[in-house]
């Protein structure tokens, strides 16, 4: 066992179910990357077997070898923390969309929800209620109007109400459900995303999806970051955003939307 045991004290005796804990907790998968220097660093191929067994339920202690841990490790503080200081709330009866900051209201935005009503359920096209969580972010710096297909950009700019377009535009905040009423929403590819057609912002004509204006989700997206809660409801805003509740919030209507301030 001494051959094997990583040096690092904290790791005595973090064998079977522990070390498959910690395992667990980041991305099972062998990563590569560029050092300054020009060297490359490469895990071990020790390290993919015991990601495979892992993942098959069969990982054996003497297999942990300390490259594995020290991967593991490092994936972790990698790790992207969550966005616990934003949240979004949506109405769809108000059509309207609000971010709290410390559960303060920051911003309220005219959205559009779906033209199909409420719901889950694959090929369904409707907009999916309760409680997600910003899952990816896509766009980073795209001038607004910038067209995604696929989340991938197709080269082509579209201004704010062009006759006859309707692509999604500007910024992706891909949503994932967190209750079993929203399971499928990620991939039903449920988005909060923008609209060339903003003529039609507080009218629920989309197919599933929440629209926003090109200015408006840039503005969300380079607040909210990933794991941000998003919460879905078929209820106005006062009822659920509590500075709306005890109309300590003062608010001016602004051309692209409500501003708190």
């Amino acid at each position: 066992m001494s051959g094997i045991e990583p040096q690092s004290t904290c790791f005595r005796g973090l064998w079977g179910a522990q070390a498959a804990s910690l395992l667990r907790s980041t991305a099972c998968r062998a990563p590569s990357e560029k050092r300054s220097d020009k060297s490359e660093f490469q895990v071990s191929s020790g390290f993919a077997a015991s990601c495979r067994e892992l993942q098959a339920g069969s990982l054996r202690s003497p297999t942990i070898v300390p490259a594995l841990l020290a991967c593991a490790l490092f994936l972790a503080s990698c790790a992207t923390p969550k966005d616990t200081q934003h949240r979004v709330v949506i109405s769809v009866k108000d059509q309207k969309l609000a971010l709290l900051d410390h559960e303060k209201l920051v911003a309220i935005y005219p959205v559009s929800t779906s033209k199909y009503g409420l719901g889950d359920w694959r090929g369904s096209y409707r907009t999916p209620l309760g409680e997600m969580e910003i899952a990816q972010k896509v766009g980073d710096g795209m001038p607004p109007g910038t067209v995604f297909k696929d989340r991938r950009r197709t080269g082509e700019i579209v201004l704010p109400n062009a006759v006859g377009r309707d692509p999604i535009v500007s910024r992706i905040l891909w949503l994932r459900g967190r209750e079993p009423q929203n399971a499928n929403s990620f991939g039903r590819d449920i988005y909060i995303h923008g609209t060339p057609e903003e003529r039609n912002l507080g009218l629920p004509v989309s197919y599933g999806c929440v629209r926003m204006s090109s200015n408006d989700v840039i503005k969300l997206y380079d607040v909210v970051g990933l794991g941000a809660q998003v919460t879905i409801v078929d209820a106005p805003l006062d009822k659920v955003v509590p500075d709306l509740v005890d109309g300590t919030q003062i608010a001016s209507t602004g051309r692209r939307g409500i501003m708190g301030r």
